[in-house]
């Protein structure tokens, strides 16, 4: 649908643009979802115009302008009002906010003012997901593994605090980047893995996401070229996109890693990204994006699936669960390890996690382990793993892929034992390396 493609593509920038005249981030959310409901409305009868960010921007900008009129009685909120009625006004940049950097972008100058320090880390990141990139608060909190109530307080404390600290709408000056790095990096990551496996709806991925993602991150990447990390970021990215074409069937089913075209692959992006992880891992600052970079790298550069060299992968995973301790790593490394030494070793890492109780809600849990306990013969066990995963997930395609392993547990006996041939269990079979997702995920906060 037009107005949803739109949303995917313009609502950021307009979000932007707002809150760069008129310094009101709940007026620039307001205004800018008037503007698609107008859309939604309209569009139907009138058709979809010829530039539907142009259409958006005017309607949005048209609605702050009413709204500041009517309730505009301070000199300040009167000149906003001249500032919003210039027909330039959401297309015209003032050279004093971009800090020096040469960085033009009211997105990049978004993020950044949402990653102040002043902020809580979690806080820079959900903002920013809210307001750049158009997620739902229900989105950001499945991101982050907590109650959307939760995260609905989070968000108001965090507008409170940019507007009671006067924090400056701008990228900062060269000196003051770094203190912010990690939160932009942080919410660049988000954005990508969202689109990469959607939260929620019809599809696998969004790839206006995916893209815009990887626009900014270039764009971070020109503003801090000696800076590691955000170099590695880019590389992940586009190893990851790269597979894109390759990932769901026409009818919209999701296509495991063993099972895919590689030919289908993006090559180029492929090139990119190893070239570009090669440059950076010659300057010895390895942090946990530049090993995420090289784990999916490990993916790229394998001609066949049985080519993987899960033992490396395994090795990597484990380097990164020492720099950055998160649940989500460790069940990345538990699919490593199931690979390259066998499901059980895997089920021990996974049994773990999920005593824990720090993944009680993260649907990849429960399908992780239920395709372990299927290797393993424990088909009972595995078909009720698999029947909590699928209560879990909200997205479409992959409560499909999991509903057809429950189906293929249940119809091959949901009784007895199964065991694994010896092969099976030091080697690991075609069926047994196919329960990987699309290579290792691009995982939400870690």
């Amino acid at each position: 649908m037009a107005v949803a493609e739109s949303f995917r593509q313009e609502s950021g920038r307009i979000v932007a643009g707002l809150i760069r005249l008129t310094g009101d981030w709940d007026l620039a959310e307001e205004c800018t979802q008037d503007a698609f409901a107008e859309a939604l409305r309209t569009w139907p009868e009138t058709g979809t115009p010829r530039r539907p960010g142009a259409w958006l921007t005017t309607v949005a900008r048209n609605r702050a302008y009413d709204r500041l009129r009517r309730a505009s009685t301070e000199t300040a909120k009167l000149h906003e009002v001249a500032v919003l009625a210039d027909p330039k006004g959401l297309s015209d940049v003032d050279v004093d906010l971009d800090g020096g950097s040469g960085i033009r972008d009211d997105r990049l100058r978004l993020m950044f003012t949402c990653c102040h320090p002043a902020l809580p880390l979690e806080a820079r990141v959900a903002l920013t997901l809210r307001t750049l990139a158009g997620l739902t608060t229900a989105e950001i909190a499945r991101a982050f593994l907590v109650p959307e109530q939760t995260m609905a307080k989070r968000l108001v404390r965090a507008k409170r605090k940019i507007a009671n600290a006067a924090i400056p709408y701008r990228v900062p000056p060269a000196h003051l980047l770094p203190e912010r790095t990690s939160g932009v990096l942080a919410v660049l990551y988000l954005l990508f893995n969202e689109g990469y496996s959607a939260s929620g709806g019809a599809d696998l991925a969004r790839e206006g996401l995916c893209a815009e993602a990887i626009r900014l991150t270039r764009a971070l990447v020109e503003l801090m070229p000696g800076e590691s990390e955000p170099a590695g970021l880019l590389a992940l990215m586009l190893l990851q996109h790269s597979r894109r074409g390759a990932r769901v069937d026409r009818a919209g089913n999701l296509i495991t890693l063993e099972d895919q075209d590689r030919g289908l692959w993006h090559r180029e992006e492929v090139d990119e990204a190893t070239s570009l992880l090669e440059r950076t891992l010659r300057a010895r600052r390895i942090g946990p994006y530049q090993l995420q970079a090289a784990i999916a790298a490990c993916h790229a550069e394998a001609r066949r699936a049985a080519d993987t060299n899960w033992a490396e992968i395994s090795a990597l995973y484990a380097r990164l669960a020492e720099l950055m301790p998160s649940p989500i790593v460790e069940l990345n490394r538990a699919v490593a390890v199931a690979m390259a030494d066998g499901p059980a070793a895997g089920l021990v890492l996974v049994d773990a996690l999920e005593a824990s109780g720090r993944l009680g809600d993260y649907h990849l849990l429960p399908a992780l382990r239920a395709d372990l306990l299927r290797r393993l013969g424990r088909r009972d066990d595995a078909a009720a793993s698999y029947r909590r995963a699928l209560h879990l997930t909200g997205n479409d395609a992959e409560r499909r892929y999991i509903s057809r392993r429950l189906d293929e547990t249940c119809d091959s006996g949901s009784t007895g034992s199964v065991t694994a041939t010896p092969a099976e269990r030091a080697n690991g079979s075609n069926d047994q390396r196919r329960w990987a997702r699309s290579g290792p995920p691009v995982t939400a906060l870690c």
